[in-house]
């Protein structure tokens, strides 16, 4: 609770890495560095375990908007917000509980913690992550909903910036002077299929800014589209089709489509043979719930360290309701993921993943 009340929505995330650093270097014992985008890189040595090969754990500073002046309630057992915010348990829930695992656990092998930043906006901070400040060969990011989940793939990413051009004209003298962008923009979107565009894709229109005055026939409309999908040849074909039909649309009526296209992150899928699965597996059995693995088209930094080599799935906090001002988060199940990560630590105590 104390966490989430440190604003630090995605490009703010300075002050909560510090009150981090501070924490982890004092109640941790924890050698710690900041990176040169702001990510906290976390040591902390093996406890009572001669094993050597570090692990990874992973999780994200940022938070979605609103996520300034949050005040959390605990009530009944469930952690919410007390104002027109999100919660912010995304992911703080997965660094106090990883934080409460370390500070509780018995036995442990060295540890890299990584708190990255901006992975609300794409991944930023993890991606830019010099991956030859880490030693780990396997990791675990603590940032999922689902405690009986483990997220073995992660979809491939694109966003379009599209620029529709069309020619302005005053809308009462002679409107039939000009080009609405707005009109193309629509033109466009009504041809784009959104939402599952089939089992492991979806297309979302996120964003649509047109228009200055009222009295004028708008001449610029920036539209903001992403599409994700478990196959990256898939969200290639779906994102062309996606600029064809803004290309299409300004065409014929007689604007101009500038689109560009900017690949986040590429497909990835964590074979369910590996060991780093079925640690994950069946540290989750001994909570008391049977595991399920999942390869969902929400992204994660999970991504970006297996790009890396680091063989890392995604694990659950408890949270529901996320990027909502509805998100919260039950006492009871954090305390069942901290327990997942202490039987983690205790699986990986006695052998390496590998």
């Amino acid at each position: 609770m104390k966490m989430v009340q440190i604003s630090s929505e995605s490009g703010e995330e300075g002050e909560f890495i510090q009150f981090l650093r501070d924490l982890f270097s004092t109640e941790l014992k924890a050698d710690c560095i900041v990176d040169r985008c702001g990510n906290l890189i976390a040591r902390i040595p093996a406890k009572n375990t001669a094993i050597t090969e570090p692990v990874l754990f992973g999780a994200h500073a940022d938070t979605v908007k609103p996520g300034k002046g949050i005040q959390p309630v605990l009530v009944d057992g469930v952690v919410r917000s007390q104002g027109e915010t999100i919660l912010g348990a995304d992911n703080k829930a997965g660094i106090a509980e990883i934080y409460e695992a370390i500070r509780t656990a018995e036995r442990h092998p060295p540890l890299e913690i990584v708190v990255s930043v901006g992975e609300e906006i794409g991944h930023i901070g993890s991606i830019n992550l010099d991956a030859s400040l880490l030693r780990s060969k396997v990791g675990f990011v603590i940032d999922s909903d689902q405690l009986d989940g483990v997220v073995v793939g992660g979809p491939s990413h694109m966003r379009l910036n599209i620029t529709v051009l069309g020619k302005a004209s005053h809308a009462g003298m002679e409107p039939e002077k000009g080009i609405s962008s707005i009109k193309a923009a629509a033109y466009a979107i009504s041809m784009v299929k959104e939402g599952w565009v089939d089992q492991e894709t979806t297309v979302n229109v996120g964003i649509i800014q047109g228009g200055e005055v009222l009295n004028a026939v708008p001449e610029r409309t920036n539209v903001k589209v992403e599409c994700r999908s478990q196959s990256h040849e898939k969200c290639l074909y779906q994102s062309t089709l996606i600029k064809e039909a803004f290309q299409t649309a300004a065409r014929v009526t007689g604007a101009r489509a500038e689109v560009e296209m900017k690949l986040g992150t590429t497909a990835f899928r964590v074979s369910e043979d590996a060991r780093v699965v079925k640690i994950a597996r069946s540290t989750i059995r001994k909570v008391g719930l049977e595991p399920r693995t999942l390869t969902p088209c929400g992204g994660s930094d999970a991504t970006s360290y297996n790009e890396k080599k680091i063989e890392t799935v995604v694990l659950g906090t408890g949270v529901k309701g996320a990027h909502t001002k509805e998100e919260q988060i039950a006492v009871e199940d954090m305390g069942k993921a901290v327990a997942i990560i202490r039987h983690l630590f205790e699986e990986l105590s006695q052998r390496t993943p590998n």
